[in-house]
């Protein structure tokens, strides 16, 4: 059994990564802040597990990071903590600073004073894994794959904020050794996912009657990879990734925005049709693009592939599948997490006196 210390386990991704690690027989202490996006009903199942320990409380926080690492004795640090929705980080890029920066920043500077005193065989065995993203790597065109060695051109404060993380992790290895191993993921979906994002936005609305926002012409490009693949290739990269090196995780599932919505809209067609007996497509309605809306993005998986074995197991339209029974069969979750501050408005709009 190992010991993990995990940053941001009550978001999205997190709280996936922290139900796999538990199953596998890992031991788990799961440090979150619980900004709006961040639900321990995801957790809910997990709760009373002896393996499984929750602290509230921001990786900014010396002190308390500190603390934990001393407690527990961590084998490893995986660090999901981050602000992640580019549509926020437009209109308030202040949060995206502090956490994706200064929050690995001051999370680096805990975990190299833990390190640094381990002793030589469990500093050996030790790993700081950072999940970052591919809108680092900027917009692609029409062709091409992002991999491990395209360079960085992030266009949003969230990419920015996160490439600057980024850069820290590598600079903490280079210069203290720090053992760091670096995940650049493409688009997310499945379980326990906020509906600020497309696929459960998409589906909470449809149901809802509420229309279906799609930015611009709705031709922009994302690879989309199922939430529990991407933390098996975490789980993969922690046990066998080099020391130092970054891994590319990509589902091999480019589709544009209006294909992903054309989907949910006739897979909920058959599961939950409408009263009208009409279309969940005549929801649809074409609204104003971001600003900065990068055109596509694809990852080249092959690296990880070919070092370390892993491909993802979910096609889209399987892992959609189960996304959308998971959102039909949980609709107390869905309740509970739209009842908050956040009830599906259009954020992410830069107003004639900002520019």
């Amino acid at each position: 059994m190992n010991t993990i210390l995990v940053t941001g386990g009550a978001g999205f991704i997190g709280s996936n990564f922290v139900h796999m690690a538990i199953a596998q027989g890992e031991k788990v202490i799961n440090l979150d802040s619980l900004t709006y996006a961040g639900n321990l009903e995801s957790l809910q199942a997990i709760v009373d597990n002896p393996n499984y320990r929750f602290v509230q409380g921001d990786i900014g926080d010396g002190l308390l990071v500190d603390q934990l690492l001393a407690e527990y004795s961590p084998d490893a640090v995986v660090n999901f903590a981050a602000e992640s929705h580019v549509d926020r980080s437009i209109e308030g890029p202040a949060a995206f600073i502090q956490t994706n920066i200064v929050g690995t920043f001051n999370l680096l500077e805990s975990v190299k004073k833990y390190w640094l005193k381990r002793a030589e065989a469990d500093k050996n065995k030790f790993r700081f894994l950072h999940v970052s993203t591919d809108e680092v790597f900027g917009s692609l065109g029409e062709t091409g794959y992002f991999t491990e060695e395209t360079p960085y051109a992030p266009n949003s404060p969230y990419s920015a904020s996160k490439a600057s993380s980024d850069h820290l992790v590598r600079a903490y290895h280079h210069t203290y050794g720090l053992p760091v191993v670096t995940t650049n993921c493409s688009n997310n979906y499945g379980p326990y996912q906020f509906p600020e994002k497309l696929i459960p936005l998409m589906i909470l609305n449809a149901l809802a009657g509420k229309s279906l926002p799609i930015y611009g012409d709705g031709k922009n490009v994302r690879d989309w990879l199922y939430v529990e693949d991407h933390c098996s290739a975490i789980l993969s990269v922690l046990d066998k990734g080099k020391i130092g090196k970054t891994y590319n995780i990509g589902g091999h599932n480019e589709k544009s925005n209006l294909e992903i919505v054309y989907k949910i809209c006739d897979l909920l067609d058959k599961a939950r049709p409408r009263d009208t007996g009409k279309s969940y497509r005549e929801q649809i309605a074409y609204v104003k693009d971001r600003p900065g809306h990068d055109r596509r993005y694809a990852i080249d998986a092959s690296k990880i592939k070919n070092e370390l074995g892993w491909v993802p197991s979910e096609t889209f339209e399987s892992g959609i599948e189960k996304t959308i029974q998971w959102y039909l069969h949980n609709a107390e979750w869905c309740h509970h997490v739209c009842d908050g501050s956040y009830r599906g408005e259009r954020l992410g709009l830069v107003s004639e006196e900002k520019q």
